[in-house]
């Protein structure tokens, strides 16, 4: 095994912090050519599909990467924009804005990047960027509130595979989850209560979260509790009954059951219960895309209308609106507690330099 180095190391390069946030990722391009290999990357990840390699591989290759990749390029289409993917500009947006208050706290001591869990720009690119730039000590910010193994766990796997191939490692904390995180909660509520003030409120509000399978949270899994709390403390800061909001799952794939109650089938049952409005926010997304905008935003409301609904009202994600920003800031600071790197570095350097010259000069300090 040849572990990879850091070619651009210099002994006079200062140490740097290093924040680095992630989310899923979005292919390449709304084509067909470009969800190809971007949809056989993600469902091919163990974490996310709990299936038999085998089975699973036949399945993958022989119907759903023949089928899926036309729908789903279709589907990309409409939400497009001239910055490309929503969820990719976001997340960028929200590296930019983070990097700048950290900044002014660190200086340039702190290197904050993004990256995609699958896509573009990968996790082990940002990483061997960063540590090309002096970055010694390393948090990452997978970017889902609430801890599920298909989505934050499979982020961590994606770093230790980076991490098993170097041959020197930073120092390492990884964030799980921020589900009941006051800061977090607060924005949140802040989001909904704007939408409230210019478009009043709706008969019911319902918390949308993207599902996984139920047998996940039989095997362990808490991410459906922490939907819940998510929703529930959202709905103490809002000042909502039990009666004035729900909690829904959507986007389920496949035969097996998920996790109940479904959003889709929701929407098609309310208007027959009395209920002619509804607004619906999805405290699981921290950026708006294809899920959010196209799913939540046009396909649910379709289903809402068409079944007797009369008002259906999208709140969109949390983005990079400051109050979002300064409470994933509060996080990122509360998990580089303790971690500092010197404000004066050059006797640290002088001795690293020092190190250097006696290898060079085959004389070994040991």
């Amino acid at each position: 095994m040849n572990y990879r180095g850091s070619p651009a190391f210099t002994h006079q390069q200062a140490d740097k912090l290093g924040v680095l946030v992630t989310n899923l990722g979005t292919p390449d391009a709304p084509t067909k050519a470009a969800l190809k290999p971007y949809l056989k990357e993600f469902l091919s990840d163990p974490r996310v599909v709990e299936v038999p390699r085998l089975l699973w591989s036949l399945i993958l290759n022989g119907v759903i990467l023949r089928i899926r990749p036309k729908r789903s390029a279709e589907a990309y289409e409409t939400v497009w924009t001239e910055r490309g993917s929503p969820l990719l500009y976001h997340t960028q947006d929200q590296a930019a804005a983070i990097d700048k208050q950290l900044k002014q706290q660190f200086g340039d001591k702190v290197v904050v990047d993004f990256a995609m869990r699958y896509g573009q720009p990968s996790i082990s690119d940002r990483i061997d960027r960063m540590l090309q730039a002096g970055v010694r000590k390393l948090l990452v910010l997978p970017l889902y509130p609430q801890y599920s193994a298909s989505t934050v766990a499979s982020t961590f796997d994606a770093v230790a595979k980076d991490f098993s191939k170097r041959r020197w490692l930073p120092e390492f904390r990884f964030i799980t989850h921020y589900h009941d995180f006051e800061p977090f909660i607060a924005a949140a509520a802040e989001r909904i209560e704007r939408h409230w003030a210019t478009h009043g409120r709706a008969d019911k509000l319902i918390f949308s979260y993207h599902g996984v399978p139920l047998r996940y949270l039989k095997n362990g899994d808490p991410y459906h509790c922490e939907c819940y709390k998510t929703s529930r403390l959202l709905a103490q800061k809002l000042g909502l009954s039990d009666s004035e909001y729900l909690t829904t799952f959507q986007s389920r794939f496949g035969r097996e059951e998920w996790l109940q109650p479904y959003t889709d089938e929701t929407m098609k049952s309310l208007p027959a219960k009395g209920v002619k409005s509804v607004q619906v926010f999805c405290p699981g997304f921290s950026a708006d895309c294809l899920e959010t905008i196209e799913e939540i935003g046009e396909e649910n409301k379709e289903y809402f209308i068409e079944n007797g609904g009369e008002r259906y009202e999208y709140i969109s994600a949390l983005n990079a609106e400051p109050q979002h920003i300064d409470a994933l800031v509060q996080l990122i600071q509360n998990h580089l507690s303790g971690w500092t790197v010197a404000t004066d570095q050059s006797e640290a350097l002088a001795v690293r330099q020092a190190q250097a010259d006696k290898v060079s000069n085959q004389q070994l300090p040991y």
